[in-house]
């Protein structure tokens, strides 16, 4: 028998909460049915959406009307107090009643009370924030995307062990081939602290992944490299640019395709491949940051997703503990 696998989720976090919350843990537990679901907000609240076929074994309501505001700053929000959704979802994974916590609520919030409650593995300085994008190959882990401005080639370093990491327990089949996000691929290119770490990965025995060297920002999505590592200031503006362009390039098919009688034949025609595309490019199917560093794994959902998103990224969170991330990191950092 699998593992139960107890998630801490805040209910309260993000539009259109805690309603696409309980129908996210509704989607996911119909195919992950050794999951358990410690769910914390308004109980009240939480209690009508949740649907009388949901078992009452596989989740536990902790009751709280205190919630984080996502007009708070992450110092408002800590001060708020120890008895938001927010705060007692990340103390719940802290005193190991469960194994990973997630919320879609106010991003700087959940990074600065992570931080507070949550300890960092030994050798890490500094957590990073990671998340998964697609690539012609398959998906790719990017990190930082905003967590640490200002990194040293030791931040990197251990970022390119993480990253590693996480993609090894997400993606048990594939190989880590790491890459450090430059503004060109040969060596004398890029600020002192990228080239330094440039030349220290290249001396290091990577064991649990292949170093590529560099890479532009124009072959992020090409797939010859899987593990993208950053500062925290470039990672954030590549995904930004990246988030910008995908929705840029739907937005502006779907009015050709809508725009002309000759561009609703076409569509007619190319339903088929026109569904696959807007699939692939789907942000529900990758929604799900990662803060990793921290001596327990905590999962940023899009405050924005639907149910279908916040789905997707509890799956990440099942996929993280079965796939011994803590474990990973541990052992790698050493």
């Amino acid at each position: 028998m699998n593992k139960i696998i107890k998630i801490a989720v805040d209910a309260m976090g993000g539009d259109g909460s805690p309603k696409k919350i309980i129908d996210g843990i509704d989607h996911h537990f119909k195919k992950n049915k050794n999951s358990f679901y410690q769910i914390f907000g308004n109980k009240d609240k939480i209690i009508s959406h949740i649907k009388k076929d949901f078992p009452k074994s596989s989740y536990e309501i902790i009751h709280t009307t205190d919630t984080v505001k996502g007009s708070d700053s992450p110092l408002e929000a800590a001060k708020r107090g120890k008895n938001t959704s927010m705060w007692l979802a990340i103390q719940n994974v802290k005193e190991k009643k469960s194994d990973i916590v997630i919320s879609a609520g106010n991003t700087g919030a959940l990074l600065v009370i992570s931080k507070l409650n949550l300890k960092m593995i030994e050798n890490i300085d500094k957590p990073a924030l990671s998340a998964l994008w697609p690539n012609k190959k398959g998906m790719s882990v990017v990190l930082d995307l905003g967590a640490n401005i200002e990194c040293s080639p030791k931040n990197l370093i251990d970022f390119s062990i993480m990253g590693s990491s996480l993609l090894k327990s997400l993606f048990p089949e594939e190989n880590a081939k790491v890459a450090l996000l430059n503004i060109g691929s040969e060596e004398f290119k890029g600020n002192e602290v990228i080239k330094e770490t440039y030349q220290k990965l290249n001396l290091r025995n990577n064991n649990d992944f292949e170093f590529k060297g560099y890479i532009e920002g124009n072959q992020l999505m090409n797939g010859d490299v899987n593990v993208i590592v950053a500062d925290g200031f470039t990672g954030n503006v590549a995904l930004k640019t990246a988030e910008g362009t995908a929705n840029f390039i739907t937005s502006e098919l779907k009015k050709s395709m809508t725009g002309s009688l000759m561009g609703k034949i076409s569509t007619i025609l190319n339903i088929s491949n026109l569904k696959k595309f807007k699939e692939r490019l789907d942000p529900r199917l990758y929604n799900g940051a990662i803060f990793i560093g921290l001596d327990s794994p905590v999962i940023k959902s899009h405050g924005g997703t639907d149910y279908i998103g916040f789905s997707n990224s509890l799956s990440v969170c099942t996929r993280i503990i079965s796939g011994n991330l803590i474990d990973k990191i541990t052992k790698n950092i050493n």
